[in-house]
């Protein structure tokens, strides 16, 4: 009886706290995709025409987020009888936003406006028992471009 306790008090303490922490956090990640909008983020392997001449370096962003206890609960009720993940989808979700919201903060900080042939890497943290998942890691990089800042200064140059 006193384990069964002990189980509820620590799912509702992860639930809540959790939850708390979540919606936190994609606050802030809404926040900063609004401000740093403006960078271009491409996909591609290969970089526009009109940009190759530019300056251009590797920046990369990565993150490290934990799972819950609640969301670690859940996982193993969906393991045990099959079927998707989706506590952990949001949890996935928040790293890969936030590792490409680093990725462009470093870019910025730069002064960058494009990144060309986004990589996404991902890694799970075994702790504990059975090789559960204790924590999502995501490394984004990508080339950033830098705009001709000779140009710039001099606007009637040919």
């Amino acid at each position: 009886m006193y384990d069964l306790i002990v189980l509820l008090v620590l799912l509702l303490i992860g639930y809540f706290f959790g939850r708390m922490a979540e919606k936190k956090h994609y606050k802030s990640i809404i926040e900063r995709e609004k401000k740093y909008a403006k960078i271009i983020l491409i996909a591609t392997k290969y970089a526009p025409a009109e940009v190759l001449n530019q300056q251009s370096s590797l920046v990369s962003g990565s993150v490290v987020i934990s799972v819950d206890y609640f969301k670690r609960f859940l996982a193993a009720l969906r393991n045990f009888f099959g079927g998707r993940v989706t506590s952990y989808e949001s949890l996935l979700d928040r790293a890969r936003r936030e590792a490409i919201l680093r990725l462009k903060e470093e870019a910025h900080k730069k002064g960058s406006n494009m990144l060309v042939n986004l990589k996404l890497e991902t890694s799970s943290i075994s702790k504990g028992r059975k090789n559960a998942i204790g924590s999502v890691e995501i490394l984004a990089y990508a080339t950033a471009f830098y705009p001709d800042t000779k140009a710039l200064a001099q606007p009637n140059a040919v």
